[in-house]
């Protein structure tokens, strides 16, 4: 299966969730077996010889293939969920987003100082989210940290910058307003 296949299958929803966004939806790119399949396939031969031992999801699409590449890498999964959300002690990070402050969490002793992590999630667009994400698993201090996305909306004028050292990837790069 080609990018542009995979690429083809994703909606873009206009005006959500507010006017002006141009929304791209991986629901109909799950829906596809085949597309699931591809994306699988491509996540794991990327990432099978890095040494992951912990694969973080981001709530909630993270979740949908971070599961699954958690499996085939034979990695542990960690949920990154907002704040109150977790039933025990957690570590947090603030950050803003365009409408205010939100907060994310990981539970604490989830992620070791032995551990090479794999911060995944389904969309790369202002960055703001994955870098507080990123943030907050560098404070569990792992060996060594990637960070990947389904899709990078690459003409998305990012909000922050990140560092040097981080290893960011995604399946595919995607323009926001198609021509």
């Amino acid at each position: 299966m080609t990018t542009e296949e995979l690429i083809s299958n994703i909606r873009v929803v206009p005006d959500f969730p507010q006017k002006g966004i141009m929304f791209q939806d991986i629901t109909t790119l799950l829906l596809n077996p085949e597309c699931l399949k591809e994306l699988s396939d491509r996540l794991y031969e990327t990432y099978k010889d890095k040494g992951i031992t912990k694969v973080v999801g981001l709530e909630s699409r993270g979740f949908l293939l971070g599961t699954d590449l958690a499996i085939r890498l034979g990695a542990g999964f960690v949920l990154v969920r907002k704040k109150g959300k977790l039933p025990a002690d957690v570590v947090s990070e603030t950050y803003m987003k365009e409408y205010g402050p939100d907060t994310i969490e990981i539970h604490k002793g989830a992620i070791s100082e032995d551990d090479v992590c794999l911060i995944h999630d389904d969309l790369l667009a202002t960055g703001g989210t994955i870098a507080a994400a990123y943030r907050l698993v560098k404070k569990f201090n792992p060996k060594d940290i990637y960070i990947n996305f389904i899709i990078d909306l690459v003409d998305c004028p990012r909000t922050v910058e990140f560092s040097k050292d981080a290893k960011i990837d995604s399946v595919l790069k995607v323009m926001e307003f198609p021509e």
